[in-house]
């Protein structure tokens, strides 16, 4: 028995969430249980956060063996496993250099920051605008929900940054007219994630490469919900054959043990010079351990080829369910991001799906109002996708009876 209760959050944290009126207290895989022993299934992955699910023995024991060595040393020095996960990246993807912190917002701090620092050692101070797209969402910084392109993230806190302009996504004839020599990045997600699950149009990626050089600057990659095999590759750009300049990652790069990342060539990190940037607890050999053991285990083809036999298993049952009580315009996303997208007569009404699927104990997510999102643990067994899919098909039949009888 606990004297923890759900009444307690309320009294004692920032009121700036409203999760359900339970209390989690166990999880294994795609299932959690709470204070009164109900089960859930999972296929939200903590937000794309739980890679291998809840309490992943591998990772349960590389925490405990890790915790029994090294926890913190600070920047000043270094440690194993942060050299060792640094590699993997290293040798795993496009870039030359890695720099850890501990969030995706971080990553994408340091990466605009980054950026900025390039363009301003290059060039000169007159070449400082950031490009970003309408929709996107990089972080809870101050600089980072101001480059993000949802204004209600970043009112009320200004002065915001300045130098930073927002175009349409997937529209490379508007960013032809607005890229010029001032432009020092150009930041993107290769598929909005907050912004509704919407995937970039490989033609318009490509392009977006070539204007950055053309006009020197640099393509950021914002990979904090993408990576880490959640698209069915290792980072969701390997998909288009369009490779950054720098690469942020986060999210499922421990599979819930908090870390993040910037990944860049060798030529832009140069300027990132000692004392210029840094981070405490960023490179921690507990954080790192545990993420050299994610990437040991998603890099694997077998795993990858894994991911995209349970995004088929999501796509077919999702459309079944649509046939169905015909409540999606359309079922969009790339390997397990996936996302629903509600009828123009269910408009605004996502949160109210998402409240129904918790009703018959399932897990979900929302990318905006009118997206049901799903992030599930990439290695989700057959048997909790079955029961996540027959308590979400119950919570659209609820939501789709519920419309109706108003």
């Amino acid at each position: 028995m606990t004297d923890i209760t759900r009444e307690m959050f309320d009294q004692y944290y920032f009121p700036m969430f409203t999760p359900p009126q339970f209390v989690l207290v166990k999880g294994k895989g795609s299932r959690l249980w709470d204070q009164e022993g109900k089960e859930y299934i999972d296929l939200s992955g903590g937000i794309a956060v739980n890679a291998l699910g809840h309490c992943d023995d591998r990772l349960v024991e590389t925490i405990r063996e890790q915790a029994g060595k090294l926890w913190h040393v600070s920047n000043l020095m270094t440690n194993e496993p942060v050299i060792s996960v640094a590699k993997q990246l290293v040798e795993e993807t496009f870039a030359d250099k890695v720099f850890f912190c501990n969030s995706g917002a971080e990553a994408n701090e340091a990466a605009l920051k980054l950026a900025r620092r390039y363009a301003l050692d290059k060039y000169g101070v007159e070449k400082d605008e950031i490009i970003s797209f309408t929709q996107s969402f990089h972080g809870r910084t101050l600089f980072t929900v101001t480059v993000g392109g949802q204004h209600h993230y970043s009112d009320g806190f200004g002065p915001n940054p300045t130098a930073i302009t927002h175009i349409p996504y997937n529209d490379i004839e508007i960013l032809k007219n607005t890229i010029s020599e001032k432009t020092c990045a150009v930041m993107l997600e290769p598929i909005q994630g907050e912004g509704g699950i919407i995937p970039a149009d490989p033609e318009f990626l490509k392009q977006v490469r070539e204007l950055c050089d053309k006009y020197h600057a640099l393509l950021i990659f914002d990979e904090v919900q993408t990576g880490n095999a959640r698209t069915g590759k290792l980072y969701a750009y390997m998909h288009y054959g369009v490779a950054p300049d720098i690469l942020s990652t986060a999210k499922g790069l421990a599979g819930g043990f908090p870390i993040g990342a910037i990944l860049a060539t060798k030529e832009v990190a140069s300027v990132f010079t000692p004392g210029v940037h840094g981070t405490t607890f960023g490179g921690n050999p507990l954080a790192c351990a545990v993420a050299n053991k994610v990437i040991e285990i998603i890099k694997q083809p077998d795993f990858l080829d894994g991911v995209n036999t349970r995004s088929k298993w999501f796509f077919e049952r999702l459309n079944e369910i649509n046939n169905k009580y015909q409540c999606f315009s359309e079922i969009r996303g790339k390997g397990l991001l996936i996302g629903a997208v509600l009828k123009s007569e269910y408009e605004g009404q996502s949160a109210k799906l998402l409240k129904a699927a918790i009703d018959h104990n399932l897990l979900v997510l929302v990318a905006g109002k009118n997206v049901v999102r799903f992030a599930p643990a990439l290695n989700i067994t057959k048997d909790e996708f079955d029961a996540g899919m027959q308590k979400f098909e119950l919570a659209v039949e609820d939501f789709i009876n519920s419309h109706n009888n108003k």
